[in-house]
């Protein structure tokens, strides 16, 4: 059986900063690129046309809407799907090409090592970070409500792994995680409102947050990140506190204001 062709798709907006480097890392093992952007105001389109890679443009309606509407982009039923800020190594594209030369499964995770201000971040519950990335499009489909996406594949599919990292340049900046979290908590509270899930106590608002941290830090190791890893930890516990209580503002019913 001859090699697969594989499509790499990847969905952007403002990513100037990121989406040359990813692209460059992909020469040697994507037969078809490309990029659904959602009418980006930087050099992001710019840099892509550079690079001869396709360009499609399109609303953003939500992760998995935008994700699976990239995915049918694709000129090839074998998919990778990457972030704009996301770096194929030497090591995972190697797995890649031995993948298509022997494709057995319906799709493969890969393991992602994020840089965080600067340091590579291999502790806390953030390293090896596996996602399906790699997959047949006709066995699956990308599912989930406003966040968390994932590729699921069709009951009774295997999955395989591939050996290797992607880098995943993420913060540059506490002021750009703070900033994201911000963003990310507000999706987080309505997609727990949309299941039902809209009691918020206590438990909810103090417990969680602080074992978030202790188990961040302390059982998964972050400490051993140094300053990267209290910032993730720290930040990361916060987080946990704002969506419960963004949770509880959104369904809170106003009282009755009390007569004069």
């Amino acid at each position: 059986m001859p090699p697969v062709s594989l499509s790499v798709v990847i969905i952007t907006f403002n990513e100037e900063a990121n989406i040359g480097r990813c692209l460059e890392a992909l020469q040697d093992v994507a037969d078809d690129v490309v990029v659904v952007d959602s009418f980006s105001t930087d050099q992001t389109v710019d840099i892509c046309r550079r690079h001869g890679v396709r360009v499609v443009q399109h609303a953003f309606a939500g992760y998995v809407e935008q994700k699976n509407y990239a995915t049918a982009q694709a000129r090839h039923d074998y998919v990778l799907q990457l972030d704009a800020d996301e770096v194929l190594t030497d090591a995972l594209r190697t797995s890649i090409r031995a993948t298509k030369a022997n494709w057995q499964h319906a799709g493969y995770t890969l393991a992602r090592l994020t840089n965080y201000c600067g340091t590579w971040v291999r502790h806390g519950g953030w390293y090896p970070d596996r996602k399906l990335r790699l997959y047949d499009r006709r066995l699956g489909q990308w599912e989930g409500l406003l966040l968390h996406e994932r590729f699921e594949v069709a009951p009774g599919q295997t999955v395989g792994a591939l050996a290797g990292d992607a880098l995943h340049y993420s913060y540059h900046s506490v002021e750009q995680h703070v900033s994201q979290l911000n963003r990310f908590t507000s999706i987080s509270a309505a997609e727990l409102a949309l299941r039902g899930k809209t009691q918020v106590t206590l438990f909810h608002l103090l417990l969680k947050p602080v074992w978030k941290f202790v188990h961040g830090y302390f059982f998964r190791l972050g400490f051993l990140d140094g300053f990267a890893g209290l910032c993730i930890a720290t930040i990361s516990a916060w987080g946990v506190f704002l969506k419960f209580a963004k949770l509880r503002t959104q369904s809170a019913t106003p009282a009755a204001p009390l007569s004069a």
